[in-house]
Formats: structure tokens, C-alpha cells, sequence
């Protein structure tokens, strides 16, 4: 079962790593809960869709990403929540100056079951180094 649960928050990690390259708020919004938080290194946390929602808008709009997740762990803390601990790497486009740069951060993430499927919680990164 463990296995299972693990294998299905790999696949929502995994789309939200592509909705991050799509730069698609659209396909973001899905994977939060409801009452999801949204904590970026340098700015304001997002809490709840509306604000998610502001915030990935205005990411999007200042940058594209091309990005690699690497799960370096996912812990079943019981049916309905899990932690996992990714980093990412690969390269931005900072797009008001047409310039890309390597793009390099470590993530953690609380998953929460809502309505039969993984969903974030809470996701807040920061650069390694």
C-alpha cells in the first residue's frame, strides 16, 4: 500500500514539474488543496486558490522555467499526509531582460489526500547554495 501511495505523489510531483515548464497556472491550480500554501524564497506566501493563483500568474509572467525534479524522498506519514523532499535543476528565462540563467533549488513539500488524490499542501523552496 505504501508503495502505492508513494508511486501516486511521484506522479503529482512529476505533473507539477510540468505545469512549472508550461508555465500553465491552469494546470498548477489542480494540484494544490483548497486551502493550499504556496511559500517562495523572497516573497509573500500564497494561501488558499485565489492567491495561488495571483502567484503563479505573476511567476510566469517574470520567468519560464526548464527544470528537472529529483524525489530524494517521499514519507508516508499516514493515509492522508506525506512529506517529500526534492531539488530541482535546470535553467530560467528571466524574461524582461531575454536572459537565461541555471536554476538550481531544493524543495519540500506536505501532500495531503483531498477528494482521492495527492495534493499539495504546502510547497516552499530555496536555493542550495
Amino acid at each position: 500500500m505504501e508503495n502505492d501511495i508513494k508511486k501516486n505523489i511521484e506522479e503529482t510531483l512529476h505533473t507539477y514539474e510540468n505545469a512549472l515548464n508550461a508555465s500553465s497556472t491552469e494546470q498548477v491550480l489542480p494540484l494544490y488543496t483548497k486551502n493550499g500554501i504556496f511559500m517562495p524564497q523572497g516573497a509573500p506566501s500564497a494561501e488558499g486558490q485565489e492567491q495561488l493563483k495571483g502567484g503563479y500568474d505573476f511567476v510566469f509572467k517574470m520567468l519560464q522555467l526548464n527544470v528537472k525534479f529529483r524525489i530524494d524522498e517521499i514519507t508516508v506519514i499516514n493515509e492522508n499526509y506525506a512529506i517529500a523532499r526534492t531539488m530541482s535543476k535546470g535553467t530560467q528565462l528571466i524574461r524582461a531582460e531575454n536572459k537565461t540563467t541555471p536554476e538550481e533549488n531544493r524543495e519540500l513539500f506536505v501532500l495531503e489526500k483531498e477528494d482521492g488524490k495527492w495534493k499539495i499542501a504546502r510547497y516552499m523552496f530555496n536555493k542550495a547554495k
